[in-house]
């Protein structure tokens, strides 16, 4: 490898080192404020306001890509659970619980309406609901789950499980998996309850969310 080579090497591994802790710290700062400026993720990033810009124009381009991080996350959780050979119920637990512990919720609920989803976030969100759709239409062919659990009740099933944190990791996991033990239990057939109260959301309630104000 000639000097030069090596140096462009050595400048693509710190983009790439520089890019994955502006995300770190803008999925921190975030979820803190999620009105912050994005001075404060380049400050708690440990990189110069030039180097963010270069590589995010804006604060919403910023927010787009976390999201997209997270809807990357739920997809493959979705199809990794559709690849179980193990039951309709050992799928469907295996994927909220992925998707709880990869916390893709937590965020992209907080800055729900802060930013203008892209096209690529229209459909890759498409993507998603496709692939628990699929999973849950197998819960409910294989008698796993009662039969008034509807699509739109995951959504909210998972947004108050990542609501739990605590500043211990950890911990903050722990007891998501505990309360998830107890979302699960009501959500089986025996769940305690011959129906549920109330409609589930409706699509438009969901994405209302989404709307910049």
């Amino acid at each position: 490898m000639t000097t030069t080579s090596k140096a462009l090497s050595g400048r693509k591994a710190q983009a790439a080192h520089n890019d994955e802790a502006i995300l770190d710290a803008a999925r921190a700062v975030f979820m803190r404020d999620a009105s912050a400026p994005v001075s404060a993720v380049a400050r708690q990033a440990g990189v110069g306001i030039g180097a963010l810009y270069r590589r995010y124009p804006s604060k919403e381009d910023m927010i787009r890509r976390l999201c997209a991080d997270g809807l990357r996350q739920y997809i493959a959780a979705a199809e990794i659970a559709l690849g179980r050979d193990d039951g309709a119920w050992a799928a469907f637990e295996g994927f909220l619980r992925d998707v709880v512990d990869a916390d893709v919720h937590a965020l992209t609920v907080n800055l729900a309406g802060t930013f203008t989803p892209s096209e690529e976030l229209y459909r890759m969100t498409e993507q998603a609901n496709a692939l628990a759709a699929e999973l849950l239409t197998k819960a409910h062919a294989a008698g796993a789950v009662r039969a008034d659990l509807v699509l739109n009740d995951l959504a909210m099933i998972l947004e108050q499980l990542t609501a739990v944190r605590l500043d211990d990791v950890d911990r903050t996991r722990e007891l998501r998996r505990r309360y998830l033990a107890l979302q699960l239990d009501a959500i089986r057939p025996d769940g305690g309850r011959d129906s549920l109260p109330g409609r589930p959301p409706t699509g438009e309630e969901l994405g209302a969310r989404w709307v910049p104000q």
